[in-house]
């Protein structure tokens, strides 16, 4: 009889946290909806669906913090503050204005932006998963953005110029894994001398190569035309803004992040990456080469960050500059913290950031909006991830700490 009130006890307590749970998830989503709901293709003129949205959101946010869902029921209450005011404040502003800034080109800039931190933060997740911390990412991206270029401009194929970046992001990562993986140095300090080492060797190889600049002509990443997409009913137009003439690299990292998640959490490689991660000296006893797998895992990073920053100087601008990366490695690190050291959430967070960029320049232009006060978004979305405020993100045990063989 004992036992059956434990079960039933437990059971009890199991269906409150489903319920705390399901209630402040929902309530964020109604938080979201009062906003969204204001703006196009929707564009409802009309105060009163934000506040029963927003009322919805808040009472939903109550119910989850009475069972004992503290997270969930705070996120649920900001959102539906947040989501409510914004949904007020928007009928303010003219629809002809709300059209000219949330369109489907919205979208697709938000997915060009999104491209290199997806790259990035995908290579961060191999690199610390295997428990080698990459700052370096930041550097990584740079050199392939420039080698990309260089590549491209010496054979006249942007084809070479992507595989440039691919060798030369490898390399450096290369560098940084036998500093921190058979030297045991700080990982930190190493990441950030791999970003400092890529920052004046690029400049140096630019001002050197470059005096006039980057010449007219430079083989670029193409666009894939989906045009058979406008033919679509209803929605045709729409997912061909969005979708119709995307860069091929853009095309690449989608898959890019399919595949990092079926490496990682569906083959025996990526079983191998994550054990190494975990516990080390357990995967060596088990025959598992510790230093093959990071050396693998952190080259992994550096090839796919420097796809990352290959697309900004091939699929995106046609060009380099120095420092072009301006801190978006930094950004694709947060977005592994943000999205717990996954796959599908850290592409998710990526989309936050790049959204932030991409509205940048709408705001700018029709709302007359400081585009330098805007772009500061992602940045500070930056320092929230890395304060852990978004919630406790619990990185692979062995992170950052040298292995020993024995």
């Amino acid at each position: 009889m004992t036992t059956f009130f434990r079960e039933a006890s437990r059971w009890d307590a199991i269906r409150r946290i489903d319920a705390g749970q399901g209630a402040g998830a929902a309530g964020i989503t109604f938080g979201v909806a009062a906003f969204v709901v204001t703006v196009p293709p929707i564009t409802v003129r009309s105060i009163g669906v934000p506040l029963v949205l927003g009322f919805i959101a808040l009472a939903l946010a109550i119910a989850a913090l009475a069972r004992s869902e503290r997270k969930l029921g705070v996120w649920a209450a900001a959102m539906g503050v947040l989501g409510t005011a914004s949904g007020i404040w928007i009928q303010g502003v003219e629809r002809e204005t709300l059209e000219a800034i949330f369109t489907a080109g919205l979208l697709a800039a938000t997915l060009r932006f999104a491209t290199p931190l997806a790259f990035a933060a995908m290579g961060g997740i191999f690199s610390e998963r295997s428990g080698v911390v990459n700052i370096g990412l930041e550097g990584m991206m740079l050199t392939g953005a420039f080698f990309g270029i260089w590549g491209s401009l010496w054979s006249g194929s942007w084809v070479v110029g992507i595989l440039m970046a691919m060798v030369f992001g490898g390399l450096l990562a290369f560098i940084h894994g036998i500093f921190c993986i058979h030297l045991r140095a700080d990982q930190i300090v190493s990441g950030f001398a791999v970003n400092l080492l890529a920052l004046g060797v690029t400049g140096y190889l630019f001002t050197s190569i470059y005096p006039s600049g980057i010449p007219l002509g430079v083989s670029r990443v193409p666009n894939v035309d989906l045009g058979f997409l406008s033919s679509i009913p209803i929605a045709g137009n729409f997912l061909d803004g969005v979708f119709g003439n995307l860069n091929l690299l853009v095309w690449m990292m989608l898959v890019t992040v399919v595949l990092s998640y079926v490496v990682l959490f569906r083959t025996p490689i990526g079983l191998r990456i994550r054990a190494v991660g975990e516990h080390p000296r357990a995967a060596d006893t088990v025959g598992i080469s510790v230093y093959g797998v990071r050396y693998a895992a952190v080259i992994t990073s550096g090839v796919l960050a420097a796809l990352g920053g290959a697309f900004l100087s091939l699929g995106f601008v046609g060009n380099f500059a120095e420092n072009m990366t301006s801190g978006r490695g930094f950004i694709a690190l947060a977005a592994v913290i943000f999205g717990k050291w996954r796959p599908g959430w850290a592409f998710v967070a990526t989309l936050l950031f790049g959204y932030g960029f991409a509205l940048a320049i709408p705001l700018q232009r029709e709302a007359d909006i400081s585009e330098n006060l805007i772009s500061t978004v992602p940045y500070v979305l930056t320092l929230i991830a890395v304060a852990g405020l978004i919630g406790r993100s619990i990185p692979p045990a062995a992170v950052g700490r040298p292995y020993v063989k024995q």
